[in-house]
């Protein structure tokens, strides 16, 4: 719960609009959050939740920073102050995608987001809106709601979203169009960002009755009395009727509590005060008629007089609240106890602090779990975020010290928490601890926290483990290990800089960095393992190393070159066994590290080191696996007089990369064939097939075979193979002295067609079925005319699917680059239709184009 790993640390004044503050009405300094808290209040009830988030984009747009939090302490939501842009979060993937979601229980968010329920198991429903301001998301609104309330439907839950973004929207651009600093007037979204930690709004409370105060003068000599109209009206007698004395006071006074009052004038006469003498008075605002009284309490001091009289001034007030209620509390059999919002005890009743063996003023403002040793274990913690997080009750068992079973019972609310505590038997089954340590708790609700690392960590600190260990299994290449530790760690624990290092040949070689200063790092590449480094020794020694300031740094290592960072982490990569590298964290302020976020970076630091060692395993065996594939592709396309041919190839993003994409330019007794193909599968054997089926074409079209009995053959030689995959292909046959052609096509993507006067088609071939699908299949011919300046694109579905979109949508986004773009050059024409999918980190499929710029007889 220690929220010091967390604290996001700026160069700014943060909390303000951009790189400054606006100003409000009044002239004052205006802040964002102030902005928000209206709407994100409106959210919550709208919805009936009870908790909402607002995050915002950080500087460097890489994190979400957690602005404003109402209904959920901060402080349980700290490893979620920061979340990296590109993770698989809900609140990540709203504002990336710019729609929102809605998650109406605990299975619906496992199913999408896996890695988020690992990291917060717990039954609560969730719904995100993107925030805009002019047109551009800044940021995304949160709201929690629990799954054991009625059902609403995600119509309701979508148009109280759409409120209240809205009206959060309109408070954002009115603070944009203020921010100092702002230069062009359509950049209505300048400044809107947040590098601070978040500010906790209050929900509304239930109305309740007012507490009444009234101020009263008690001459102690004369016993005269005299109050304001709320101290008469606690007495129930009107100033028009009281004659001030203290005859007429007592007539007010339940008779059983007359010795109270007097009391109090003896407790002025011997120690100049009175304190929480209380006595009951009539109250006759009862409608029934009946008697009844109302406790009220007396307070005061005696002050010195204009005479020799001593004068009482104090307070008379309604005790008919909060100490009514403590008393109640105090005659329970069973211990009752309050945490506020952030989970620390604000009350315990006398049975509560028996039970527990702890008096009062030791337990409050503290974590229970932090003062009583036997409840330091993390799962207890984590009971008590499962009922804020569920807001549902949640019970489970506790072996004390003493060897007693304890119960509790915990009751969330939005301001905080009730619990009840009181003896019970053992459970079946049940095994007696050692005397002085307790075993983990039996519960009722849910799962108990991950364990492995020290009983003192906290479970804040373990959910960031349990995060990445998810996180990583989805990570293949080294690639992916280093963007998700990248991702994971810098947002989660406040830092600025990364830096993951590889050992080989004795020597440390940077695999990837983020956040330091361009060229900082090139004196440390290459350093061997001799050097008196910290992320040498903490490497060669295998054990983590935390400098808390530059001093710290320096004094350790003298001379050591330092950046504008104050404060770091060097934590080595060990797996089984064998050492794989450094990992080098730098915050951009001191910072403290408090041994659960040593104990908690430690872990990350192993389970890193074990995603990168079977990565690089991985990236070795996938260059095998490409240099195959490499080598069943033409090396270089012959020189076509007439013609300018080039040819690309991207393979695949997913599994091992290597899939059956081929392109091949064959010369032929009537000119010159153009064929592309795509087998289906990602594998070395549909690699293997491809090289069949080129080998194949390439030998029927020398032969001499018009375009459909090539087509044909390679057909029935596919359906011989028994390979039992299958393969799409588009072959043309051109004259390049007439620009006449003869085009087949087996279930491809239709070729697109530029003229020379930039206009460009998708040329609808008629076409027959995929290769190897049946083996007497027949391939009608479509003949065209090229005109010299056009361009022919031949390409494989890679190039033009998008997920999240048709393959239609898909060819008109490539036809429209390619009559936008210039055609003087066919390498850079190659290369700027493949630009998209080449800066695609995640590419499920190969791409491949064959490029032929048609310039006629006479080469022009």
């Amino acid at each position: 719960m220690d929220e010091s790993a967390a604290v996001p640390c700026g160069e700014r004044p943060a909390g303000v609009l951009g790189r400054g503050a606006g100003e409000d009405r009044n002239g004052g300094t205006a802040r964002i959050e102030d902005a928000l808290a209206e709407p994100v209040v409106a959210a919550v009830e709208d919805i009936g939740g009870y908790g909402g988030l607002v995050y915002l984009r950080s500087r460097d747009r890489r994190s979400l920073v957690l602005c404003v939090v109402t209904g959920v302490p901060r402080s349980l939501l700290s490893s979620w102050w920061r979340v990296p842009v590109g993770g698989a979060l809900p609140m990540a993937e709203a504002y990336r995608r710019d729609e929102s979601l809605w998650l109406p229980d605990e299975r619906a968010t496992m199913l999408r987001f896996p890695q988020f329920t690992a990291a917060l198991p717990y039954s609560f429903a969730s719904a995100c809106r993107p925030v805009r301001v002019g047109g551009e998301p800044v940021g995304v609104l949160v709201v929690l709601r629990s799954v054991a309330r009625e059902p609403v439907s995600e119509r309701t839950v979508r148009a109280a979203l759409d409120g209240a973004g809205r009206d959060m929207e309109e408070r954002l651009a009115g603070f944009a169009r203020r921010a100092p600093g702002r230069t062009a007037p359509d950049a209505v979204a300048y400044g809107i960002e947040y590098d601070d930690q978040p500010v906790g709004v209050r929900l509304p409370t239930p109305p309740a009755p007012a507490v009444r105060v009234g101020m009263v003068e008690w001459d102690l000599d004369s016993d005269r009395w005299a109050g304001d109209d709320d101290a008469l009206s606690l007495l129930g007698v009107a100033r028009g009727d009281f004659g001030g004395t203290m005859a007429e006071v007592e007539a007010r006074v339940s008779p059983d509590d007359l010795y109270e009052l007097r009391a109090s004038r003896r407790d002025a006469a011997a120690t100049g005060q009175v304190r929480s003498r209380r006595f009951r008075v009539l109250d006759e605002t009862a409608e029934d008629g009946q008697l009844r009284y109302r406790p009220v309490e007396l307070w005061g001091h005696v002050v010195p007089a204009k005479s020799t009289a001593r004068l009482l001034v104090g307070a008379l007030v309604d005790a008919a609240g909060g100490v009514t209620a403590a008393e109640a509390a105090e005659r329970l059999p069973d211990g009752l106890f309050s945490l506020d919002q952030d989970g620390r005890l604000v009350y315990a009743n006398r049975r509560c602090q028996e039970l527990l063996g702890c008096e009062l003023e030791s337990l409050l403002g503290h974590y229970p779990w932090e003062v009583l040793t036997w409840l330091r274990d993390p799962a207890y913690e984590d009971r008590y975020r499962a009922a804020m997080l569920s807001h549902e009750p949640v019970s489970y068992l506790v072996h004390d010290p003493d060897g007693a079973w304890l119960g509790f019972v915990l009751y969330p609310g939005v301001h905080g928490l009730t619990g009840r505590v009181f003896r019970t038997s053992a459970p079946v089954g049940a095994e007696a601890a050692p005397p002085g340590r307790a075993p983990a708790p039996v519960t009722g609700a849910t799962a108990t926290a991950p364990s492995g690392l020290a009983a003192t960590a906290r479970a804040g600190a373990l959910y960031h483990v349990v995060q990445m260990a998810s996180v990583l299994t989805e990570a293949v290449t080294v690639r992916d290990v280093c963007r998700a530790v990248s991702e994971q760690l810098l947002p989660a624990f406040g830092a600025q800089e990364v830096a993951l290092y590889t050992v080989r040949d004795n020597r440390m070689y940077l695999l990837w960095e983020a956040g330091y200063p361009e060229g900082f790092l090139d004196p440390f590449e290459g350093v061997p393992l001799d050097r008196q480094l910290p992320g040498v020794h903490a490497l060669t020694t295998r054990l983590p190393l935390f400098f808390e300031s530059p001093e710290e740094l320096v004094s350790a290592y003298p001379g050591i070159l330092l950046d504008r960072m104050h404060a770091w982490s060097f934590l080595p990569l060990i797996a089984s066994g064998h050492p794989v590298g450094s990992c080098i964290l730098g915050w951009d302020a001191p910072h403290r590290f408090t041994p659960e976020e040593r104990s908690a970076l430690t872990a990350l630091s192993g389970l890193a080191a074990q995603a990168m060692e079977r990565a690089r395993l991985y990236d070795a065996e996938s260059a095998v696996a490409r240099g195959l594939q490499e080598g069943l592709l033409p090396h270089r396309l012959p020189a076509i007089e007439g013609l300018l041919t080039t040819g690309r190839y991207l393979p695949g993003t997913q599994g091992m990369a290597i899939g059956g994409d081929w392109y091949d330019v064959i010369r032929t007794e009537r000119g010159v064939a153009l064929v592309i193909g795509d087998v289906e599968g990602h594998s070395v054997g549909a690699a293997a097939v491809m090289g069949q089926l080129r080998s194949a074409v390439h030998a029927f079209a020398a032969s001499g075979r018009p375009p459909q009995e090539v087509i044909a053959h390679t057909n029935r030689l596919l359906a011989e193979l028994e390979a039992e995959v299958f393969a799409t292909c588009c072959y043309v046959e051109l004259d390049p002295r007439t620009g006449r052609a003869l085009a087949v096509r087996a279930g491809h993507p239709p070729p697109l067609l530029r003229h020379p006067d930039g206009r460009t088609e998708a040329l609808e071939l008629a076409g027959g079925v995929m290769l190897g699908v049946h083996p007497d299949a027949a391939y009608p011919v479509t003949s065209l005319a090229l005109s010299p300046g056009s361009v022919l694109a031949l390409y494989t579905d890679g190039l033009v699917e998008m997920p999240g979109s048709d393959i239609e949508t898909g060819i008109r986004a490539v036809r429209r680059r390619l009559a936008d773009s210039r055609t003087d050059s066919v390498e850079r024409l190659a290369d700027q239709l493949v630009r998209t999918a080449r800066r695609t980190e995640d590419r499920p499929d190969d791409v491949a184009l064959l490029l032929t710029a048609y310039r006629g007889e006479d080469g022009r």
